[in-house]
């Protein structure tokens, strides 16, 4: 039997109950903390509340040889990954594997910053549309397409929910100021007038999930230099607001009252 497990957003206690109880119960435990990671938590402390020991994948361990699958034909075998497992693309193929190798499998979910991030905003969920994610820039790579996708859903009135890059391999995480300071770079290299400026209104979102978590709103210009913390971060690009979304922004996320003027 295999099982995916979700570990959730921030540490060991945001497990699931259903989660906990599969982990105490297998016989082999695999991890992999490349797509992402629990910042509150120490692997030791995962340890410690599952009563086994765990072993970390790198990248190819899981992509490539998905050698827990294999074991999983004759042993009961969990891999846990932070947040929804299903999120990454990767992990539904080792449900494909599973079943066409006649392994039965189960899923158990976790809190994903797909839902909690809009969810934190303020904003209603139904007016998010297409996620985009800005990536850390390297030679002869600099992509539009995050600029691009907010501009088309800015286009739509739908809000838009930025991931920023993570490369947990290299321990280097993307911050809200990096991603912001990229989208303004795309905005000068565009050679048109853009829909996202310096005085576009947005939202910076750090720790999701912890006791410290940071909500911030204001302009992209208010928000570049501003301090948001440790990781993990990420941007929503809000579109146009309902009156009770407004509210929110001003009264939660510290958002300029003149925004309620616009509405």
């Amino acid at each position: 039997m295999f099982y995916l497990v979700g570990l959730g957003l921030f540490d060991h206690k945001d497990i699931s109950l259903k989660g906990l109880e599969c982990l105490k119960n297998v016989d082999k435990i695999y991890a992999e903390f490349f797509t992402s990671r629990l910042f509150g938590s120490s692997f030791e402390a995962i340890e410690e509340l599952v009563g086994q020991k765990i072993e970390i994948l790198v990248r190819n361990e899981v992509e490539e040889e998905s050698k827990f699958i294999g074991e999983a034909q004759t042993a009961d075998v969990a891999l846990i990954t932070g947040g929804d497992p299903l999120i990454a693309t990767t992990h539904s193929d080792f449900l494909v594997q599973c079943s066409k190798k006649g392994i039965e499998y189960e899923v158990i979910h976790g809190s994903s910053i797909l839902s909690s991030a809009p969810a934190i905003s303020g904003l209603q969920g139904y007016k998010f549309g297409k996620v985009t994610t800005i990536p850390f820039p390297d030679y002869n790579f600099y992509p539009k397409s995050p600029y691009e996708s907010i501009e088309e859903n800015l286009k739509m009135d739908l809000h838009t929910l930025v991931l920023l890059d993570i490369q947990a391999h290299k321990d280097r995480y993307m911050t809200v100021n990096q991603g912001l300071e990229y989208l303004m770079n795309i905005k000068d290299n565009l050679g048109r007038d853009g829909l996202i400026t310096e005085e576009t209104l947005a939202m910076g979102i750090a720790r999701v999930g912890s006791s410290d978590v940071v909500v911030k709103a204001g302009k992209i210009s208010d928000l570049i230099d501003f301090d948001f913390g440790g990781p993990l971060h990420c941007i929503i690009i809000p579109s146009k607001l309902h009156i009770v979304e407004a509210e929110y922004l001003v009264e939660i996320a510290g958002a300029d009252p003149e925004i309620l003027d616009e509405i």
